[in-house]
């Protein structure tokens, strides 16, 4: 009976049953010593397997991303082109992100009392991060360059913290094996072409104990954020409320300003049309939260719509699929804002700057399914020393925020290939093809 019921709705359900389990037991007599014991490991499994993937997941991935790109004499200008309008848009949805979360502060409206309760849960992931930010304060203003190229990969890939030397790693050896004999590059990117599908089915394997993981996370949250005040529960859902809303209103931003000011800029597509156009891929995006998901949809829409022709659709949005997050990144920024908010730690305009950076190239190796933005998120937090733990915290409403910003990375790749058709003169006049028959050769 289960199985018939979607996942998303699985996870909604798992999360308000983790709620009104953890209200119960804070409001009767049930010992919270059964709670935290029994139920609570259930959720540290949940995050300790999406810890377990991220490292295999950004090395595949973005692995495979970059030997996509094919010749890269052939290709470098639309490669360029491409990657560069990804970046930015990255970079965009990041700092919009940073700007409301810090704007709005969703994090600093509870209690000090329910900020103290917090830390004291995650001070031993915390506890070594507090004399790091001095050491930071030594260093050169580039070591963080110098951090990101590793002395040993090996090391790294043991290391979620060292999360960008991975991504680092995976780039040069893509580009490498552009460059090699494309027989003896084809076996090895094979390995990892499979190594990626073999990852996102284990990610899909860790998705179907979300329900169960999301329960046991939110009810043992309730239950150790309680303590002997009840009232501090209902102040937490009230910070996470406000802290969805403030991830909504800058997805929003995303679709209504942002994408629609860039059309506008370099092609003549009216962004009334552009929406008509891509709906239906919208609609599967929210539907299936995986870009990876509705790439088919978004391809037949966006040649068949507005008039793109396959060769610049068939190799931007494959790319943008695996390398562009727009929607992920800005989750990702205002989520560890609000962690560190919630937990009491001010960050600073180093931190925040390293978000965006950080946000911004693990999107690159964020592979387009349901629940990758978590391990994004865990790499997020980790470099900027705020507890991976925390993310027990927004991991309720996570599910439904997954839907909507799906619907971002989706729109995002579909802008950034109208842009690149635009530019290399591949789009027709007549932009609908509904309206105008030309076809991008006519």
């Amino acid at each position: 009976m289960l199985k018939k019921i979607p996942l998303h709705t699985q996870i909604i359900i798992g999360l308000v049953l983790g709620l009104v389990f953890g209200l119960i037991v804070i409001k009767t007599a049930i010992p919270n010593s059964f709670t935290l014991d029994y139920i609570k490991p259930v959720g540290t499994i949940f995050i300790n397997a999406l810890k377990m993937i991220a490292v295999p997941l950004v090395l595949a991935s973005l692995i495979v991303g970059v030997s996509n790109l094919g010749d890269i004499s052939k290709l470098s200008r639309i490669g360029g082109k491409t990657i560069a309008t990804y970046l930015i848009t990255t970079v965009v949805a990041v700092t919009i992100g940073l700007v409301l979360v810090n704007v709005f502060a969703p994090g600093k409206s509870l209690p000090a009392e329910t900020r103290e309760n917090l830390m004291t849960l995650y001070e031993g992931d915390a506890g070594s991060r507090v004399g790091q930010a001095a050491e930071l304060q030594k260093q050169s203003p580039l070591q963080p360059l110098v951090d990101i190229v590793p002395q040993n990969v090996f090391q790294a890939t043991t290391d979620n913290g060292a999360m960008l030397q991975v991504v680092f790693f995976a780039i040069i050896v893509g580009v490498s094996l552009l460059k090699i004999q494309k027989s003896k590059a084809e076996p090895v990117i094979a390995f990892f072409d499979g190594m990626n599908d073999v990852i996102i089915q284990i990610v899909n394997y860790i998705m179907m104990i979300a329900p169960y993981g999301v329960f046991a996370l939110m009810a043992s949250l309730i239950v150790e954020i309680a303590g002997d005040n009840p009232d501090s529960a209902v102040q937490l859902l009230l910070a996470l409320l406000k802290y969805s809303l403030v991830v909504v209103a800058g997805l929003f931003t995303m679709v209504l300003v942002v994408y629609p000011l860039i059309l506008m800029s370099f092609t003549k597509v009216k962004y009334k049309d552009f929406f008509k156009a891509i709906r239906p891929a919208q609609l599967l995006a929210f539907s299936t939260s995986s870009s990876s998901a509705t790439l088919p949809v978004t391809m037949k829409q966006v040649e068949e719509e507005l008039g793109v022709s396959e060769e610049i659709s068939s190799f931007v949005l494959p790319l943008g699929a695996t390398v562009n997050m727009d929607g992920t990144s800005l989750y990702q920024g205002v989520a560890a804002v609000f962690i560190a908010q919630a937990l009491g730690m001010d960050l600073s305009l180093t931190q925040q700057l390293m978000i965006v950076l950080t946000a911004t190239l693990a999107s690159i190796g964020s592979a387009g399914v349901p629940g990758a933005g978590l391990i994004m998120l865990i790499i997020v937090l980790e470099s900027i020393g705020v507890p991976a733990a925390g993310i027990a915290l927004i991991i309720a409403p996570d599910r439904i925020l997954d839907m909507f910003r799906t619907v971002v990375n989706v729109t995002g790749d579909a802008t950034v290939c109208t842009i690149v058709a635009s530019t290399e003169g591949e789009l027709p006049d007549g932009l609908i093809r509904k309206s105008n028959p030309l076809t991008p050769n006519e």
